[in-house]
């Protein structure tokens, strides 16, 4: 029923990881392939899984951004729904029959299609972790604007109604999170636990600041090239 696409620069112990967490939605019948996008040098190094369907898409990313990895793992997949789910994010137990019933929910309202994101959590301990939780939880119900590291279960229909996504370097969540509108954006409540490592690195005030400055340049109209400089 859903093709799982992860965007990746190299293959390696998180792929291997990501690929390995979606094993119990495969078990349960809700994913038939994962679709990992990867830079082409990398791609010869692709090993198959017994029981996941891998299919390398030869992106060679480190020069055309995650917004192509992402837009060529979807022109791959063969399923009615799609998944793009970032390599150090793991979704959390409870996430599969929430998106199962996500899913006939939409069946019962074809003229009303939505897309779902998950709800936002990191992988550190402390206040500032759960202090950002809750501003993004906060942009998540006021604006309906989840990030790339919440994941997003879209039908192919709807996909494909919106253009997919843009071969962006940078940006493309949120450009197509634009594109569907905030009536098309459902935030679901299973968590999408995601590496806190860019904001221990940069530092939580410092990382948050830039990721807000960089959104309002691009609402502002700023090309994307000089947006992700100052991203880093």
């Amino acid at each position: 029923m859903i093709s799982v696409v992860i965007p990746s620069l190299t293959l390696g112990a998180s792929i291997d990881a990501a690929v390995a967490r979606m094993r119990p939605a495969v078990e349960a019948g809700l994913v038939s392939a994962i679709i990992v996008a990867v830079d082409a040098q990398a791609a010869a190094d692709v090993k198959r899984d017994a029981q996941v369907l891998v299919v390398t898409c030869l992106v060679v990313t480190s020069q055309t951004g995650r917004g192509a990895a992402l837009a060529e793992g979807a022109a791959l997949a063969a399923t009615p729904w799609l998944l793009f789910l970032h390599a150090d994010t793991a979704l959390q137990p409870g996430w599969i029959d929430e998106a199962r019933a996500f899913i006939d929910a939409q069946a019962l309202s074809p003229d009303q299609q939505r897309a779902a994101a998950f709800r936002f959590k990191l992988d550190d301990a402390g206040l500032r972790p759960r202090v950002l939780e809750v501003l993004v939880r906060l942009r998540c119900q006021v604006f309906k604007l989840p990030y790339g590291d919440q994941g997003l279960l879209i039908s192919r229909r709807l996909y494909d109604e919106v253009g997919g996504y843009q071969r962006l370097p940078l940006m493309e969540d949120v450009a197509i999170i634009r594109q569907l509108g905030r009536r098309r954006v459902q935030i679901l409540n299973a968590a999408a636990v995601t590496s806190a490592v860019r904001y221990q690195h940069d530092g939580y005030i410092r990382r948050s600041v830039r990721n807000v400055t960089c959104l309002l340049l691009y609402a502002l109209g700023v090309p994307v090239r000089i947006i992700q400089r100052i991203y880093g």
